[in-house]
């Protein structure tokens, strides 16, 4: 099972290689095969790829917003036409299950570039303001070189949320996935190309930790866009405030999902699971902190015990399994040491917490876990696991409960379900979180601004809202008549 791509590296619209950069292997999670050898960015792959979108970018602002959008529309078309190809990918990329990449993972992309592509003629208009004789107007204008370093656990999609309204608002892009996932954006570069985005616009350059700083440090670099770690968000943060770029920071979370006791129990449980399990629980946004009122608690846990026990577990490739491994060795051995540390803190073990025993060894699986009996000093309930470990907590009343809930240093999300919605929205007004449900869980269409508060990062991914992100207004004040001075 091979995906080796023709060279590390997609650069002014062709794929560049620079054999001097570290040599690093992609892994297919489930098998521990190699599917691919790349090598990191080099310094001058890095200015290779930024002179050439400093290049591209003057031309391509100048075009109307209609013609950027018609290139997006195209790029999402391709991808449509190719879900299959680009999912497959993406499972080999990430070990999630193609029941879920075919579904959520190229499709949310596409949605990324037919979004951005549609509201460009509109979105971008500025205004105008009367002043008497005078009259002055503004525009919002692009910023000219984006960065964005993604995540491993969606590749093709973050390449996608970053790339789309960047470009649609006259920037150029140097794009850098994951180490662990280096696949799926390459694809999307090239799928860019050929829907007619001029040469130099989207590039992406492989590399590790090393390679961020040269991204971030760059002087022609005027803007840069992180979905990661908080401590790695403080760090590129602290980076680019060095010399004042626009930054957005998409970074951790430790969200609480309340199930207060008149909620539908069977949809609480399903977004229970759905906000812990998807993606083998390594989701930004999971409501890993579950607090049930304690008339429901064992009713709650009975059921999920069950559901979960149900989960199917297997090869990523085929559409019946549910559940695949952990994206690496290294994170399935942080996920195990956080369960250890959960037991060995006094919470019960519902269920999970193992290797199961239908999958290859040489596979980063993990059984889907939950923790009962969880109280909020505990490891697992204040520190980012990302895995499929939940945390189920008791509580007694509303007031308690957010107080509690709001007692982390992360803001990115949170869930309430509850059939009394005058009360739902009364409770997600107290929650200090940037994206919020109701009855429903991790649901994210590109509509809808997406991102966090406090530690959780801030500047919002999808909908208008990202476009003032890649963007600066520019305010031009017209004067009608003769200039009067005192001098």
């Amino acid at each position: 099972m091979k995906a080796q791509p023709p060279a590390s590296h997609f650069i002014d619209g062709e794929y560049v290689e620079d054999i001097d950069g570290t040599a690093f292997a992609s892994i297919y999670p489930a098998t521990g095969e190699v599917i691919a050898r790349l090598h990191a960015a080099t310094p001058a792959i890095v200015e290779k790829a930024i002179a050439a979108a400093k290049r591209a970018q003057p031309e391509w602002a100048a075009m109307s917003p209609t013609v950027r959008g018609r290139i997006l529309k195209r790029a999402a078309e391709i991808m449509r036409e190719r879900n299959r190809e680009l999912s497959e990918l993406e499972t080999l990329d990430t070990g999630k299950p193609i029941q879920e990449t075919i579904v959520a993972d190229p499709t949310s992309g596409a949605d990324a570039f037919e979004f951005f592509g549609g509201v460009a003629a509109a979105a971008l208009n500025g205004d105008y303001i009367p002043l008497g004789g005078d009259f002055a107007f503004t525009k919002r204008v692009p910023l000219g070189v984006c960065v964005g370093i993604g995540a491993w656990n969606y590749p093709q999609q973050i390449a996608c949320w970053k790339g789309a309204p960047a470009l649609v608002a006259g920037n150029a892009m140097v794009f850098k996935p994951s180490e662990n996932t280096p696949l799926g954006a390459l694809k999307i570069a090239e799928i860019l190309i050929e829907a007619g985005l001029p040469k130099g616009l989207y590039n992406v350059i492989q590399g590790d930790r090393t390679t961020g700083p040269l991204l971030v440090n760059h002087r022609q670099v005027a803007k840069v866009s992180l979905t990661g770690s908080v401590e790695t968000g403080k760090k590129v943060a602290g980076a680019a405030a060095s010399s004042l770029k626009h930054v957005t920071m998409e970074l951790g979370g430790k969200s609480p999902l309340i199930v207060f006791d008149d909620a539908d129990l069977e949809s609480a449980i399903g977004g229970a699971m759905l906000g812990n399990f998807y993606s083998t629980g390594q989701v930004c946004s999971n409501g890993t902190r579950v607090f049930v009122q304690k008339d429901i608690r064992d009713r709650f846990l009975s059921r999920l015990k069950e559901r979960t026990e149900k989960i199917v577990i297997g090869d990523p490739m085929d559409e019946a399994t549910q559940l695949g491994p952990m994206v690496s060795r290294a994170q399935l051995d942080k996920v195990f040491s956080y369960i250890e540390k959960g037991k060995a803190e006094g919470a019960t073990l519902l269920t999970g917490g193992g290797i199961p025993n239908n999958v290859s060894a040489e596979g980063t699986y993990i059984q889907p876990t939950v923790f009962a009996d969880v109280t909020d000093e505990m490891t697992i309930c204040r520190e980012e696991i990302f895995g499929p470990v939940m945390c189920v907590l008791d509580f007694d009343n509303e007031e308690e409960v957010i107080a509690r809930a709001n007692g982390t240093e992360f803001g990115l999300s949170a869930g309430v379900f509850t059939s009394d919605l005058t009360r739902a929205h009364r409770v997600v007004d107290q929650l200090e979180a940037g994206t919020l449900w109701i009855n429903t869980y991790n649901l994210a269409p590109v509509e809808v601004p997406f991102g966090g508060s406090k530690q959780s990062g801030f500047g919002r991914e999808n909908s208008l809202a990202a476009l003032n992100h890649y963007t600066e207004l520019k305010s031009v004040y017209v004067a009608m008549g003769k200039v009067e001075a005192p001098y």
